[in-house]
């Protein structure tokens, strides 16, 4: 514990805000204010300008637009759009009224890009009192030319990382914070709510959480339905994809690369072409119901997807023949990996084919595969293909949002861009990311993969 402490100490920044508000010259104090300041001081012209120009853009901006974004967040606007009749051009005219997504949307862009700046301002503060310390005990100060040539040297990280980590902060976690805001207004149709809606708290989550609202029935329902769907698209296609690749990769037999190349062929297929052909040939008059109808082997057209049970094990049998090749090609991989040793050894001692199965075979897949199975489980939990292509939710009840068949994901489309209830959409969108993360996390640290990182090494 005292070596780790040390240890965390040798490597900790000395170069903190901290020091430079309490050890750090008036130069460096003034870089709180005039970011750059203490890097301009030292001849760091270029970088301290840089810093610079960030900080009067930020201030540009919030005297242009960011001011008024966070004045309007609170409230998401109210002025509504009104008609005036213009008495010189004998026609109405139009006010332009407030617009409460794009304020909720300007407003989250302005609360990140402060976090943002705010970020960019503690480097700056630490540089200037880096470049103070350095000057004082000295040591050399790096130029601009050198800073950047350690961009392609020890700093390569950096370079290589910058791009990815600003399209994830711009493209994925600014969109993210927008939507999740969502969850906390009443933006919706509901009493005209899609152009001036407000905040509302937690009352969007009160409603999808309340047993004896129609929408709390429904979640209930969908959610217990989501789990189940992924337990079984999981379980089957691992199962079943198992025992065809140790089938195909026995000993006895033979054509092993055709029987794989037979199985492995849907894939090649798109996806959503192979889901609408079985889509159209489950219908009452598809290929199926005609020719079970003709051979008289049903008396009438069987309800693939106008029964709740029927529609909901067709879409899991129908799963089966989009993902079980998958799960061929990983098992066949894992297999012909595992040392042949061990089965030599397990027969010299007597063990049969079983107990050699669940004592080696079984052991090591799950060992390898419990990371794609979590995958595998997250990935049916927001299947939205299968189901929209292949149901689309159906059977729907009367005066419902969400069909037998539908997952959370399924039900917040229809949610958002077909009812316009884009407030629950976001809770839903919230509920089903804390399901897979808490399903995700509790899994994989109670799994050998994660306790035993070197078991099979």
């Amino acid at each position: 514990m005292i070596q780790a402490g040390k240890r965390k100490k040798e490597f900790a920044d000395p170069y903190t805000v901290t020091g430079a508000v309490t050890k750090g010259n008036i130069i460096t104090k003034l870089s709180l204010l005039i970011m750059g300041l203490g890097n301009i001081a030292h001849r760091q012209i270029a970088k301290g300008l840089m810093f610079l120009v960030v900080e009067i853009g930020y201030i540009w901006f919030m005297i242009q637009s960011g001011i008024y974004n966070l004045s309007m967040f609170p409230s998401l606007g109210w002025r509504e759009q009104e008609k005036v009749w213009n008495e010189k051009k004998s026609i109405y005219e139009y006010t332009a009224g407030d617009q409460s997504s794009l304020i909720l949307l300007y407003g989250v862009a302005t609360i990140y890009i402060t976090l943002m700046f705010i970020v960019v301002w503690r480097e700056a503060v630490k540089s200037s009192y880096k470049s103070e310390v350095l000057a004082k005990s000295g040591k050399h100060l790096n130029t601009f030319k050198e800073d950047f040539k350690s961009l392609f040297d020890q700093n390569l990280h950096k370079l290589l990382l910058a791009a990815p980590i600003m399209g994830v902060l711009i493209f994925t976690i600014l969109p993210l914070i927008y939507n999740i805001s969502m969850a906390f207004t009443n933006y919706s149709k509901v009493n005209d709510h899609l152009v001036l809606f407000d905040w509302v708290g937690l009352a969007n989550f009160a409603k999808i959480l309340n047993l004896n609202d129609s929408i709390g029935k429904q979640f209930y329902s969908v959610l217990t339905w989501t789990i189940t769907w992924a337990i079984f698209a999981t379980a089957l296609n691992y199962i079943f994809g198992m025992i065809l690749a140790i089938v195909i990769n026995r000993k006895e037999t033979h054509f092993k690369g055709f029987w794989r190349f037979c199985f492995v062929l849907s894939i090649a297929v798109p996806q959503f072409v192979s889901l609408l052909i079985m889509r159209s040939m489950l219908q009452p008059t598809g290929i199926v119901n005609t020719l079970l109808l003709k051979y008289g082997l049903i008396d009438t057209a069987l309800p693939f997807f106008s029964s709740a049970t029927w529609a909901r094990v067709t879409v899991i049998v129908i799963n089966l023949w989009v993902g079980i090749p998958y799960t061929l090609l990983q098992v066949t991989g894992i297999l012909q990996n595992i040392p042949g040793e061990l089965y030599e050894a397990a027969k010299i001692d007597g063990a049969n084919a079983i107990q050699i199965f669940f004592k080696i075979t079984l052991p090591y897949m799950l060992f390898v595969m419990t990371p794609y199975l979590i995958t595998q489980f997250t990935g049916n939990i927001n299947n939205f293909n299968v189901i929209y292509l292949l149901s689309g939710g159906n059977p729907t009840p009367v005066d419902a949002t969400a069909g037998k068949t539908d997952l959370l994901v399924t039900w917040l489309y229809k949610l958002t861009v077909d009812k316009n209830y884009y407030n629950l959409g976001a809770v839903i969108g919230i509920m089903t990311f804390i399901v897979l993360a808490i399903v995700a996390l509790v899994t994989y640290r109670n799994t050998a993969s994660y306790k035993d990182e070197e078991g099979f090494m």
